[in-house]
């Protein structure tokens, strides 16, 4: 019988001009998960050829050759689960150090945000190489759901296709570090199929994360764009479902309060997650800002308190606009980060004396109170009253508003910057 030949993984060659390999290399430059293309395809019909051409009589057949290794497996071994044939590899047992199946373990362990984040940087600064047929020194296949599996420290390898029933799927907005992006494509697992770890935001922006990602030539941690390169659209959001709180091995308990998401928070909004929020912003040095509550509606205390506890932390602009996000959440319910420092003795320089702005809430239509008429008065000394018939008074009224608005419009403002409703910068400016 004639050898057959035994070929290895490789890269395209930077030489080669065919269609293929130009492709391959795009896509590799790209950083995408390659399926079989180029010059790589054309050897493994060869090779798969060479086992049909190379067999004696004893009835081996092409399919035979095809059946010999399934991903996921070792060529004389069978996966205990084998799933179909993908770019990452199929569910299969952990391997011990002698490449034998190891007993399977819990099926679900607890673990925290650092463990897994820790788990997943080992493999980056071992730049475990890529492969799908491969085990690392851990037990766990050297691919994408392999190294997910390893990171959420599952009992075997999962692949793409299994991997979401371990997780609970969350909203993209909600993502932490630890939680996962999975891309499976049923109708084609090897269309692009692949899993990332998520590790933080780049910035407020969240437009790009940090992901760590077992993908050609090895394991890697980069800021990429939400939620991938390409097929961005099919990426969902898994947190883990034995997430835990606490910080040994053991894990402890699964987070009491997750973030409910940023539709629960903001003007108009009145539930019992607004009502958690007051209380935890008062706990952390937040109570001046209530005058009464905290309570289900949302108010300009609740803007306010976040805001402060936001610019506690070192936030500024967007990440500071009082509006609470998972981060902003996570850092009160496990009572992490700064508190709100106390407020300020009243100053003796060009600021003294100067009121604070009470809140949007105060001046609107059918609102009554003492600072309308503060606000009138004001409006009036700086000439901006021409609109008053009678008052000013604590009643707010159309006259109130077209005075602010003309205030506003003489600072250069235009459209909702002048809609005639004093915000902090109108206010400011107005009682400078």
């Amino acid at each position: 019988m004639a050898a057959v030949p035994v070929f290895e993984e490789f890269e395209p060659a930077a030489d080669c001009d065919c269609a293929g390999c130009a492709h391959r290399r795009r896509m590799h430059a790209a950083g995408e998960h390659l399926s079989a293309q180029g010059c790589r395809t054309a050897l493994v019909v060869v090779t798969a050829a060479g086992v049909v051409l190379g067999a004696t009589g004893t009835g081996a057949t092409a399919r035979d050759a095809s059946a010999a290794v399934r991903p996921g497996e070792r060529a004389g071994e069978r996966t205990a689960e084998p799933g179909p044939a993908t770019e990452q590899g199929g569910t299969a047992p952990l391997h011990g150090p002698a490449g034998r199946p190891a007993a399977a373990k819990a099926p679900l362990r607890a673990s925290t945000r650092a463990e897994i984040i820790n788990r997943a940087k080992k493999w980056v600064d071992a730049k475990v190489p890529y492969s799908m047929s491969k085990y690392w020194s851990d037990g766990y296949r050297q691919d994408c759901s392999g190294y997910v599996s390893m990171a959420w420290n599952l009992a075997k390898n999962e692949w793409t296709g299994s991997l979401a029933q371990f997780g609970d799927r969350i909203m993209r907005d909600d993502l932490q570090a630890g939680d996962i992006l999975l891309f499976h494509n049923p109708a084609d697992p090897t269309g692009g199929s692949h899993v990332t770890i998520f590790g933080g935001w780049t910035d407020y922006t969240h437009t790009y994360y940090t992901a760590y990602e077992q993908t050609k030539p090895h394991t890697r941690k980069q800021a990429t764009p939400m939620a991938y390169w390409n097929n961005s659209a099919s990426y969902v959001a898994y947190r883990y479902k034995g997430l835990g709180t606490g910080t040994g091995a053991g894990g402890g308990q699964r987070e009491a309060v997750p973030f409910p998401g940023v539709s629960r928070f903001g003007p108009g909004t009145n539930n019992a997650s607004v009502t958690r929020l007051g209380e935890m912003l008062v706990a952390r040095g937040g109570k001046r800002f209530y005058r009464e509550g905290p309570d289900p509606r949302w108010t300009e205390a609740d803007r306010r308190a976040t805001q402060a506890f936001q610019r506690a932390q070192g936030w500024r602009g967007k990440e500071a606009d009082g509006l609470p996000g998972p981060h902003t959440w996570r850092l009160l319910v496990n009572k992490q980060g700064r508190n709100i420092p106390a407020a300020k003795p009243a100053a003796n320089g060009p600021n003294a004396g100067k009121p604070a702005f009470p809140g949007r809430a105060h001046f609107r239509p059918g609102r009554s109170s003492a600072y309308v008429t503060q606000l009138g008065k004001r409006l009036v000394e700086r000439g901006y009253g021409k609109h008053y018939t009678s008052g000013p008074d604590p009643r707010w009224r159309e006259a109130d508003r077209r005075n602010v608005q003309a205030f506003q419009r003489a600072q250069g403002w235009r459209g909702a910057a002048a809609d005639g409703y004093p915000g902090p910068e109108t206010w400011r400016r107005l009682f400078s």
